[in-house]
């Protein structure tokens, strides 16, 4: 067996590079470079040494070194470092729902946005947020907003499924025009909610519905990231009965996977991992059509779901970035950047299909 591993790792260390193998470095450049250059950016620019001190200094345990201000190792160690991690759990999170759900629909348009799962999940906070602090005042948010945001998604997939049915025979336009409709339906009452809301909540609304990871910070951030790796273990796990899906229905079949139960269990484990982004950072849309296309067009016939989950999550970091030094002394909310992307990329794919 050794032999065989050793045989293979040379074979592969000797091989010529491709192109493949060339944007994948790249990318394992980028990601190791994106904590501390990311964390540069912000209404205060601090330099990438002292960024890269801190950093180190903290991961070693070591004293914090004296050469950085304590004003800026405060600023990296508190602000900065748990909001990338938010915003890189957050794409990863949503990239991966993404191609869960293009791949057991078999809908190349599919994504939580667009399926309404994130205007559900929305509502449920909005929803949550309202009656626990007039019932609870903020103790118990954090179990609520979550809650309220998961049911809120698995409302707006059983009113899809009820629309298309449970085995998702019809076509794929069917399919998402009952995602936008189910979409519009949770954004208009959404809507409703903000109109009669205080002015004090009505900042507390529209963060729900533009999107933001100005609260990250080091209390709320073991929620979502829990939830990604459980997420993330569970798909890991199941892929190959997840990609039999693609295949079609009856090919799934004749391979012993129980289509309905999967496809069900599949679009809940996404409303849950929807739910938690949602109720952390807002509803942010677009991500999960976008970067799993992406990925299959940079590794074609390759099925990646590490480097989908790390493509999603470094495209999210730089988006917060561009959002916070897009305007002087102003933060853009991140579900408005990501909205004038993904809705470019959307028409795209809709006048390639109609091409094809």
């Amino acid at each position: 067996m050794q032999g065989f591993l050793r045989l293979r790792l040379a074979k592969w260390l000797t091989r010529p590079l491709g192109r493949e193998d060339y944007l994948l470095l790249a990318l394992l450049l980028l990601a190791g470079l994106t904590p501390l250059a990311a964390s540069a950016f912000g209404a205060a620019n601090i330099d990438w040494l002292q960024v890269a001190s801190v950093y180190w200094h903290k991961l070693l345990g070591l004293p914090p070194p004296q050469d950085v201000p304590f004003v800026n190792q405060r600023i990296l160690l508190e602000l900065r470092l748990p909001r990338v991690m938010l915003a890189f759990i957050c794409g990863a999170g949503l990239a991966l729902s993404g191609w869960v759900l293009q791949t057991v629909t078999r809908n190349p348009l599919a994504d939580p946005f667009l399926f309404g799962i994130s205007s559900g999940a929305s509502l449920g906070a909005i929803v949550a947020l309202t009656v626990s602090s007039a019932l609870f005042g903020s103790a118990m948010l954090w179990l609520t907003l979550p809650l309220g945001a998961f049911v809120g998604a698995t409302l707006s997939v059983a009113l899809v499924l009820a629309l298309c049915g449970i085995g998702l025979q019809s076509q794929v336009e069917r399919m998402l025009l009952a995602g936008v409709a189910t979409s519009f339906l949770f954004g208009a009452m959404g809507s409703l909610l903000l109109y009669f809301s205080t002015p004090e909540a009505t900042a507390s609304v529209l963060f729900w519905t533009l999107g933001s990871f100005a609260r990250a910070n080091w209390t709320m951030l073991w929620q979502p990231l829990l939830v990604f790796v459980l997420f993330g273990l569970a798909l890991f796990a199941g892929r190959r009965r997840v990609q039999a899906l693609a295949a079609g229905d009856e090919t799934a079949h004749a391979l012993g996977v129980d289509v309905a139960r999967l496809r069900l269990g599949s679009l809940l484990a996404c409303s849950l991992m929807t739910a938690t982004l949602v109720a952390s950072c807002g509803g942010i849309g677009f991500v999960g059509l976008m970067v799993p296309h992406l990925v299959r067009q940079l590794f074609p016939g390759r099925t990646l779901l590490l480097l989908t989950a790390l493509v999603g999550g470094l495209f999210m970091v730089w988006v917060d970035v561009l959002a916070r030094c897009l305007l002087p002394m102003q933060e853009l909310p991140v579900g408005i950047i990501t909205a004038v992307i993904g809705s470019g990329f959307f028409l795209l794919l809709l006048s390639r299909r109609r091409q094809g």
